[in-house]
């Protein structure tokens, strides 16, 4: 009997092997969705591993422990923040839209409903397993303020801006930006913010901040020796 001419035949031979960094990211992924269904004390790392279909001998080969892993969940989505902030992209900017653009990433990091998860997770656990308080801190809040820190002092050095202390200026750069809708969105006040009301909050906090401490403001507002 003739076979036909039309059968598609299977391919042999192993599937395609997924690279150590396409695992890693189903793994932080997979990591993200346990603790915040679960919480940190509850989620295990067969769990994590079950659910990105990655086998317990890959998991521990790629990050040993589940504080690795909440760390390396936390540096990964910094990671995306400071991608969107480098100064191949807001170095070509004016100072208005840079400082817009720096806000309004920073607003969808720390708005993101997944990210609000994580902090109020943080929050609630963290006197239990204080390497929790410890990973978020270095991990993502001394992050993203010296990624802006860094940002104000380069202006400081072209003369586009005066500032005492560029350190405590991104703090409070970042508690205008996020710090009342985040708080009001952690106490179940209101649903988080689109990508439309971040934009405009950063908009409005750029124009605040950038009107006080614009060299000849500043040197007016100085009182006389």
């Amino acid at each position: 009997m003739r076979q036909n001419e039309h059968t598609v035949q299977r391919s042999r031979g192993r599937p395609p092997i997924r690279s150590d960094e396409e695992t890693r990211r189903l793994i932080l992924e997979a990591a993200s969705l346990e603790f915040r269904a679960n919480g940190y004390a509850s989620t295990t790392m067969s769990a994590v591993g079950q659910r990105a279909g990655v086998s317990t001998k890959t998991m521990y080969r790629l990050i040993p422990t589940k504080a690795d892993l909440f760390k390396s969940m936390c540096s990964d989505r910094i990671g995306r923040f400071m991608l969107a902030i480098d100064e191949t992209v807001v170095g070509t900017l004016e100072l208005e839209a840079a400082l817009e653009r720096i806000l309004c990433a920073y607003g969808n990091l720390a708005l993101d409903e997944e990210v609000i998860a994580i902090t109020r997770l943080v929050l609630s656990e963290r006197d239990r397993f204080p390497e929790l308080g410890s990973a978020y801190y270095e991990g993502a809040l001394r992050r993203t303020r010296e990624a802006i820190e860094g940002w104000l002092r380069r202006q400081c050095d072209r003369g586009l801006i005066a500032l005492e202390d560029p350190r405590v200026a991104a703090d409070m750069l970042r508690g205008m930006m996020v710090m009342e809708p985040q708080r009001a969105v952690m106490l179940g006040q209101r649903g988080v913010l689109d990508a439309e009301e971040i934009a405009a909050r950063a908009r409005m906090c750029a124009n605040l901040f950038l009107n006080g401490c614009r060299p000849d403001r500043v040197t007016a507002a100085s009182p006389p020796a």
